[in-house]
C-alpha cells in the first residue's frame, strides 16, 4: 500500500510540474468532487430547478474534460521545456518498461485513475442526456422564451407526457437532429435572436405517425362520442346553457372509414397546398388507392401568395390537432370553464360579461393584468352592486384572482402573445376567430366541374340540443 501511495504521489507530482498541468489537475479534481457531491444529492432526491441539473451534468463534466485535456498538454510542455535545457535531450516519447517496479506502479495508478475518470464521464454523459430530455429543462431553462409553452403544457391533456416523446420520439437519428436544432436555439436565446412570438407551425416537426401514433391509433374504430358543452350567457344571472352533440369521431370498421378520422384512412391520401400558417388552403387533393384523383381549388388559389406556395403536405394528425399540448384558449371558453367548476361564482351578477370585458383589455405585464382586472371587477361591484361587494367580498376577490390566472395563462406580452395568436384547428368554436374545419369545408373549394367539399354538419356531428337551459335529451339520458 505504501508503494502504491508513493507511486500516486510521484505521479501527481509529475503531472503538476508545469502550470498548465497543475491547472488541469485542479480543475479535474474540483470538478470531480463537485460532480460526485451533486450526483449524490440527486440520488437522495434533491432536485432544485433545471439550472442545478445543467450545472451538475453539463457544465461541471465539461470542465472535468477540459481539465483532463490540460494535464497531458502540461506534461508535454514540461518535457519540451526540460528537453530545451538538455535534461531530456534526444528523448521524444516516454518509455514504459513494465519490468521495472516503479514504472509498473505508475502504470497501475494511471489505469486506476483512468477507470475512475471513465466512470465519472459515463455517468455524467448519461445524466446529461437525461437532464436535456427532462421536461423541466425544456420548459424552464430558457424561462422567457419557453414560459408560454411550458405554462400551456402544464394545463394540457399531455401534462404527464415528456416533451421529448412528442418532439423527438425514438431513434438516434431524430435525437441528433433535435440536439443540433437545440444548439441553434441556445445561440438564439443567448444573443436574443428568437422571434416574438415563436413562429408556428414547426415545419420540420417529426411526422405524427412516428410520435402521436405511438399512443393514438386513428385507424382504430372509436365510434361516436356524446359531448356536452356548457356556456353561460351575459345576462345578470349568468344563465347556464347546454349544447349537446354526438361527435362522429369514427375510424376504420369492416375495411372502411367514416366520421372525422376518415381523413387519415389508409385507402386514400389527402394532401393540400396552403400558406405557411396552414390557415388558408389554396388546393386540396385526394388520391384513392386505385389512383383516382380529385382536386378542389379554393378562391385564394390565384393569389400572388398561392403561386409561391409550391409545397404539398400530406394530411396527418397535427393538421387538425395542431395544438394537442400547447393550448391557448379563447377568453370566452376559459370563462365558461371557470364558471362551470366554480372558480368564479356564477351567482355574482353579470360576472361573465364584466369578466370577459376585463380579460379583453390590454395590459403591459402579468402583474399589471392581475392588478387591473382586480381593480375593474371590484370597481364594478362597488359601483353597481354595493351590497354584493360588501356581502360577497370573498367571492368577488376569488373571481378577480381566477380572471387574473386566465389572462396570465394565455397572454404573454414579453413574447407578443395575445388572445388568438395561436389558433386551434379543431372544430369551429362559436364566437371565436378560429376557422378550423372551415379551412377546407367552406363550400368554396371546388373541383373543375363545380363540386364543393361538403359543409354538411351531420358529416361530423349530430346536434341534439343547442344553447338550451334544460335540454330534454340530458333529462332523458339521466332518467335512463
Amino acid at each position: 500500500m505504501r508503494n502504491i501511495l508513493g507511486a500516486f504521489t510521484r505521479f501527481a507530482a509529475r503531472i503538476t510540474r508545469h502550470p498548465m498541468g497543475m491547472t488541469g489537475a485542479v480543475i479535474t479534481t474540483v470538478s470531480a468532487v463537485l460532480f460526485v457531491t451533486l450526483f449524490a444529492l440527486d440520488l437522495v432526491g434533491f432536485h432544485e430547478g433545471p439550472y442545478i441539473g445543467i450545472l451538475s451534468f453539463l457544465i461541471i463534466p465539461a470542465l472535468f474534460v477540459l481539465g483532463l485535456l490540460l494535464i497531458p498538454v502540461g506534461v508535454w510542455r514540461e518535457r519540451r521545456r526540460r528537453a530545451a535545457g538538455g535534461a531530456l535531450a534526444g528523448e521524444e516519447l516516454p518509455v514504459w518498461n513494465l519490468n521495472v517496479d516503479r514504472v509498473r506502479r505508475n502504470f497501475l495508478v494511471f489505469l486506476v485513475l483512468s477507470a475512475v475518470n471513465l466512470v465519472i464521464l459515463a455517468t455524467a454523459t448519461y445524466k446529461g442526456v437525461e437532464v436535456m430530455d427532462s421536461t423541466r429543462f425544456c420548459g424552464a431553462a430558457c424561462h422567457k422564451v419557453m414560459d408560454p409553452e411550458y405554462t400551456a403544457y402544464r394545463r394540457s391533456p399531455h401534462a404527464r407526457v415528456r416533451c421529448v416523446e412528442c418532439h423527438i420520439g425514438e431513434g438516434a437519428n431524430w435525437f441528433v437532429k433535435s440536439k443540433l436544432s437545440g444548439s441553434w436555439q441556445l445561440v438564439s436565446v443567448a444573443f436574443d435572436l428568437y422571434p416574438r412570438p415563436i413562429e408556428v407551425p414547426v415545419h420540420n416537426l417529426r411526422p405524427a405517425r412516428e410520435t402521436c401514433e405511438q399512443c393514438h391509433w386513428p385507424n382504430k374504430f372509436v365510434g361516436d362520442r356524446f359531448k356536452v358543452n356548457t356556456h353561460f350567457t351575459e345576462d345578470e344571472a349568468n344563465t347556464e346553457t347546454k349544447t349537446v352533440l354526438v361527435v362522429k369521431v369514427g375510424g376504420r370498421q369492416a375495411g372502411h372509414s367514416h366520421g372525422i378520422h376518415w381523413h387519415v384512412d389508409p385507402d386514400h391520401v389527402v394532401r393540400y397546398r396552403s400558406d405557411l400558417k396552414r390557415q388558408t388552403m389554396y388546393e386540396v387533393e385526394m388520391v384513392a388507392r386505385d389512383g383516382t384523383t380529385k382536386r378542389w381549388t379554393g378562391p385564394a388559389a390565384s393569389s400572388p401568395e398561392a403561386v409561391k406556395a409550391t409545397e404539398w403536405r400530406t394530411m396527418d394528425c397535427v393538421d387538425c390537432h395542431n395544438r394537442p399540448t400547447h393550448i391557448y384558449r379563447d377568453p370566452a371558453q376559459e370563462l365558461d370553464a371557470a364558471l362551470l367548476d366554480r372558480r368564479i361564482d356564477p351567482a355574482l351578477p353579470f360576472v361573465r360579461r364584466e369578466g370577459l370585458k376585463a380579460l379583453r383589455a390590454d395590459y403591459p405585464s402579468h402583474e399589471a393584468a392581475r392588478e387591473g382586472i382586480a381593480k375593474a371587477i371590484a370597481g364594478f361591484y362597488r359601483q353597481s352592486y354595493p351590497q354584493v361587494a360588501a356581502e360577497k367580498k370573498d367571492a368577488v376577490d376569488a373571481a378577480a384572482r381566477a380572471l387574473g390566472d386566465i389572462w396570465c395563462w394565455n397572454v404573454f406580452p414579453g413574447m407578443n402573445i395575445k388572445w388568438g395568436t395561436y389558433a386551434s384547428h379543431i372544430g369551429h368554436p362559436d364566437g371565436s376567430a378560429q376557422v378550423g374545419c372551415f379551412r377546407c369545408h367552406d363550400e368554396e373549394h371546388k373541383t373543375a366541374d363545380g363540386k364543393a367539399i361538403s359543409q354538411d354538419c351531420a358529416t361530423c356531428h349530430s346536434l341534439l340540443a343547442q344553447d338550451e337551459k334544460d335540454p330534454a335529451i340530458l333529462k332523458s339520458v339521466l332518467d335512463n
